[in-house]
This record gives C-alpha cells, structure tokens and sequence, in this order.
C-alpha cells in the first residue's frame, strides 16, 4: 500500500517540478547573452538596433536584460526573435530554438451560474426565464384581477341595496 502512495506522490513531485524549470529561465538568459553580445560585436547601440529592427527600445531591453515582466510572451517574442536574427546577422534559428513555449495552465471551474454573463435572449436558459416570469405574471396579474372584481361585484350589490 505504502508503495502505491509513495508512486502517487512521485508523480505529483514531478508534475510540481515540470511547471517550475530552471532550464526555461536559463533558454532565456543564453537568448540574452546571444542578442547582446552580437549588438556589441556589430558596435550599435539599443537606439540603433530599435531603428534597424523596427523593435521597440524597451522590448530589446527587456529581452537582454530577461525581465520577464517586459518580455512579450510566446508568440510574439516569436517574430521578434526571428527579426532579431536577420538584423544580428545570427544563424537562423538559433535565437528561436532557444526560445521555450510558455503554457499557462488555465483550470475550468466548474459551470457557475453568472448572472453577468446571463444571456436572456440567445440561450435556452433565457428563454425558460422569460417564459417562467410571463407566466408568473399572467397568475399574479389573474388573482389581483379576480380579487378586484368581488370587491367590485360586492360594491356593486351594495349600492344596489342602497339604491332599492
């Protein structure tokens, strides 16, 4: 029994460890030293390569300096990367080999009921609501009326017992 636990527990520890690699953060800063590197060895500045690339400043910045608040994320640092390489004259290929799929794990709740992303008009769930609330309110609308007209009728009578 312990060793059914201990192979679920494994297989947790390594599910932890695959979401967290130090190997995705160290792709990353070689892409950095790569870029780097071959600005300097062509001697252009930031500015300059920002002018030849058509890359914003702040974008080669975040790439040599991996901040990865800056950095865009995978599809786009894709074609920055590959623009990158033509303007370093680098291998091609060889920033964007480097470059790591990132995956953000989005976990489905389960089906709440949202009264902000209720949808009266194209949904089943719509129109149920609404054929429930017209029929609430054909019966509200019938026992006010039913209860108005005894009143009514029992006026009626009364002033017809005056009257006579």
């Amino acid at each position: 029994m312990n060793i059914l636990k201990n192979l679920f527990l494994f297989n947790k520890k390594f599910e932890k460890n695959k979401e967290f690699s130090p190997r995705s953060v160290d792709q990353y800063l070689e892409i950095a030293r790569l870029v780097k590197e071959a600005r300097i060895q062509q001697n252009l500045t930031i500015q300059e390569l920002s002018c030849i690339s058509k890359i914003p400043e702040r974008i080669i910045n975040s790439i040599e300096n991996n901040d990865k608040n800056i950095r865009p994320e995978y599809p786009f640092i894709r074609s920055i990367l590959i623009k990158l390489e033509e303007c370093l004259v680098l291998k091609k290929n060889i920033l964007l080999n480097l470059a790591v799929k990132e995956r953000k794990i989005l976990k489905k709740k389960g089906k709440d009921f949202m009264f902000r992303k209720f949808d009266l008009i194209n949904t089943w769930q719509g129109s149920l609501l609404y054929f429930f609330i017209l029929v609430l309110t054909i019966f509200i609308l019938k026992r006010y009326f039913i209860l108005n007209v005894k009143v009514i009728e029992i006026q009626n009578i009364e002033n017809q017992i005056i009257d006579n």
